[in-house]
């Protein structure tokens, strides 16, 4: 997906994807988490600080957003320039693209292990450590953060329980959250995905990868923080059909 709307800083880097705002030097700690960003300045800060507190480093990608959410994580880095690496968008162009990104200079700059991580503050930092458990023990190649559908309000417990149907129903493969935004691989599972949606359908896309490379995938409980601006995020009646849309291509693709 190189793409000349993406902006970086350091060209021997990451050259295909442009520019990389972020310290060039080898990194010693191997883990990564990636923070997919639009429009978030109400709580990416808030989350860069948990991240960084706790010693992780962080590629964070602004995808285009059009409020203060890239100054408040070029202030972010300015203040961690060892912990942190910015990727730009220049457009608009879905968490798909914006984790495929994150993902791809996780990779260049020696990821062993990764975390995509949600920026609007509905995950608890605390999680990382245990999802990463399975990878480190080499027990799994992916691990799946499942929320508590028990403390998930009724419309989107409804809303993520059709998009589990609709994920084994396309790609045979059954999860118990197919919609998590938290997950964690090793670096070989994050070589092989071949993930072309850019939006919020990537995440169904991330399931089929799976089952198609064979990736070895466990299940990890993890807490979830609702609030009024968590719950406004994520998939709705009309993402949910455009995701059915392209699960339904994908059949016809293999004709």
């Amino acid at each position: 997906m190189g793409n000349s709307n993406i902006i970086v800083e350091d060209r021997k880097v990451v050259q295909s994807r442009g520019k990389h705002i972020g310290p060039s030097w080898k990194f010693s700690h191997k883990t990564f988490i990636v923070v997919p960003a639009y429009n978030e300045e109400k709580t990416v800060g808030r989350v860069l600080n948990h991240l960084i507190k706790r010693g992780y480093q962080v590629v964070v990608v602004d995808d285009g957003s059009s409020d203060n959410t890239h100054s408040i994580i070029s202030k972010a880095r300015k203040d961690s320039p060892e912990q942190i690496f910015v990727c730009q968008h220049l457009i608009n162009q879905g968490l798909g693209a914006a984790l495929k990104t994150g993902m791809d200079c996780a990779l260049n700059h020696g990821a062993e292990y990764m975390v995509t991580f949600d920026a609007d503050c509905q995950h608890d930092p605390e999680d990382i450590k245990n999802i990463l458990i399975p990878l480190k023990k080499n027990q799994a190649d992916v691990v799946l953060g499942v929320r508590n559908f028990d403390h998930m309000p009724l419309f989107k417990k409804m809303g993520n329980q059709i998009m589990n149907t609709l994920t084994f129903i396309f790609y045979r493969e059954k999860v118990s959250d197919s919609q998590s935004g938290l997950r964690a691989l090793n670096k070989k599972s994050a070589r092989l995905l071949r993930l072309h949606y850019r939006g919020y359908g990537v995440s169904s896309e991330i399931i089929r990868e799976i089952k198609n490379h064979r990736l070895k995938m466990v299940e990890i409980p993890i807490k979830t923080i609702y609030t009024d601006y968590s719950l406004s995020k994520g998939t709705n009646t009309s993402i949910g059909l455009e995701i059915l849309f392209k699960m339904i291509l994908d059949v016809f693709k293999k004709f």
